[in-house]
């Protein structure tokens, strides 16, 4: 639609990224152009000291962010006896077991979690993980992974449904990678 259209049929002007409307011939052109003109000089030491109070309060969150969250240090561990562990750090509270280990291309599945999972929503009970140490730097158990896990040892959690950390806690999580395949 031209943009003088707009200022006729509507009510409101329409400001178009070059200095002029598309329908700059007529009266109404320029007069829209001298309003916005105005209005954007009248406007500038408004956003100046906007722009400087956001600088202000950015430069303070940086260094609130500096300290930020604590860090969790987590080991894992493949399913083979002796494996050398890959650790990595995550912050406290931030991310799930599941997602951090699909971002960090870690295996997490077996032959038939790989082809049938459902992605996290916790309706398959395949990305099953045992955690060595550091259990309570995690959240607590959830009813999907009761429900997968009855018949499973206690140390066992769900990785889609674990969530490393509550955004105060720090430490280390020793995490075994597929433990229905252990062997030892």
């Amino acid at each position: 639609m031209d943009s003088a259209a707009c200022v006729s049929q509507s009510g409101f002007f329409c400001v178009s990224s070059s200095p002029r409307l598309s329908w700059s011939s007529g009266r109404w052109g320029r007069k829209i152009d001298e309003r916005v003109w105005r209005r954007q000089r009248r406007m500038k030491p408004l956003v100046a000291a906007l722009d400087t109070e956001t600088a202000s309060s950015s430069a303070s969150s940086e260094s609130a962010d500096q300290q930020g969250p604590p860090i969790i240090e987590l080991q894992f561990y493949g399913p083979e006896l002796g494996s050398e562990a890959q650790i990595l750090t995550v912050r406290s509270g931030e991310k799930n077991l599941r997602k951090f280990m699909n971002e960090n291309k870690l295996e997490l599945y077996g032959l038939y979690g790989k082809v049938m999972n459902c992605g996290g929503g916790g309706t398959c009970g395949t990305c099953m993980v045992e955690i060595l140490e550091g259990q309570e730097l995690l959240s607590e158990k959830t009813n999907p992974e009761f429900k997968y896990l009855k018949k499973k040892p206690e140390s066992w959690r769900l990785a889609c449904q674990t969530v490393v950390g509550d955004k105060s806690n720090s430490g280390k999580v020793l995490v075994q990678r597929l433990p229905q395949n252990k062997k030892k």
